[in-house]
């Protein structure tokens, strides 16, 4: 692509000619990169009534501002090229003109009302968390998310579940890669869905773009939002804050199906809360207590102490040979139960049931080069609950 040299003055092109010409050179070279980038350059696809909302907000805002280009913006640099005391030009003396000033203030307060109207009435109507079909609590910890159903008795965590072979680059990529979890925040289509938000440790903030939902989760506070979407289908997003070293690793899943499946699901839930119930009185053998072990670990230590249990020097500690992971087994119960203070070592006590924590904690003490031979029952961890 090849731009013109600037004009002579004296030549007989005009300015506004030369213009328009290095404008279409521009847009002609970009074109083909524009075609490439698909939707990259716009707005996801909105899958709710307030995200489709914000989108036609968006482009009538885009629009009034390309407006405002072509009207002043170009008109002003055209004229300041063309009229510059360079080429001999003098400045022009004039007096006030009453009428021009009025047309000049009326017309900006009424581009800006006409700005002001549909955005104030989209944020009126994404604060409206009346008439709600489901109320979820979501809480935020460092770095996942647990969904509680309000009057369910249904309460879980969802932690992220791309394979660390990936994240170290020993495989290619996943297509939804770090936008996968697993377990999801599941929700009926058609239907209202509240959302109280909070967290357990520093601030976060519950995004999911297609939904038109980007709402903090502060400590100690209960913010609210709300969603509906039609479609059945999943829709991802991730934490919006900077919430630690671990905040690209802390994405949200929402799967919407139908009224019917979602009732199933409650039913499936249900039944594993209560089968959880039963087991807790359970006695467990070696093998299933670091077969579940493992996977506890995987979902909630291995991002601080590392699937080899190196930890990371001057950050988290190691957890192979430590003093919590060989010494007294009470001690290590409670590390994990109720964290340590002001460390980064969270409390996983609302956070683990008392078969994944004595699983935990048995895997902890006989993995690497810990070869304690301890076997923690849940028992045991209900005994340590404070």
């Amino acid at each position: 692509m090849s731009i013109p040299k600037y004009p002579d003055p004296r030549a007989g092109h005009t300015y506004c000619t030369w213009t328009i010409r290095i404008l279409f050179a521009l847009l002609a070279g970009l074109a083909p990169a524009l075609a490439r980038a698909d939707f990259a350059l716009n707005l996801p696809t909105p899958a709710t009534g307030v995200a489709q909302d914000i989108y036609d907000l968006h482009t009538l805002i885009l629009w009034i501002c390309c407006a405002i280009l072509v009207v002043v913006f170009i008109p002003m640099a055209i004229a300041l090229l063309k009229h510059r005391k360079s080429v001999g030009h003098q400045a022009a003396k004039f007096h006030d003109n009453l009428a021009v000033e009025i047309i000049w203030t009326v017309i900006p307060i009424l581009i800006l009302i006409s700005m002001i109207w549909p955005a104030t009435k989209l944020v009126v109507s994404m604060k409206d968390v009346s008439k709600s079909d489901l109320t979820i609590k979501v809480t935020g910890y460092q770095w996942k998310w647990e969904y509680e159903y309000l009057g369910d008795n249904i309460r879980f965590m969802s932690n992220s579940s791309t394979p660390q072979a990936q994240i170290d680059g020993e495989q290619p990529k996943g297509e939804h890669y770090l936008l996968e979890v697993d377990r999801p925040l599941v929700v009926p289509a058609g239907k209202k869905v509240r959302l109280v938000l909070t967290s357990n440790d520093v601030i976060h903030a519950w995004w999911v773009p297609a939904f038109g939902v980007k709402q903090d989760a502060i400590p100690g506070f209960i913010r609210d939002t709300w969603f509906k979407v039609d479609q059945p289908g999943i829709y991802r997003g991730q934490c919006a804050e900077l919430c630690g070293v671990k905040h690209g690793f802390m994405p949200v899943v929402v799967e919407v199906v139908t009224p019917e499946k979602f009732d199933a699901w409650k039913q499936e839930q249900k039944a594993l809360v209560a089968a959880a119930a039963a087991n807790a009185g359970k006695t467990y053998q070696m093998a299933e207590l670091n077969a579940i072990g493992e996977k506890v670990y995987t979902a909630n230590c291995a991002a601080c102490h590392q699937a080899n249990g190196v930890g990371i020097p001057g950050a988290f500690p190691a957890l192979s040979g430590s003093k919590i992971a060989t010494g007294d087994v009470a001690g290590h119960i409670d590390m994990v139960l109720n964290g340590k203070s002001p460390t980064a070592m969270a409390a996983f006590g609302k956070q683990l049931s008392d078969l994944d924590i004595a699983a935990v904690v048995t895997y902890e003490r006989n993995k690497w080069d810990n070869k304690t031979g301890d076997l923690v029952q849940p028992a045991d961890v209900a005994a340590r609950r404070k």
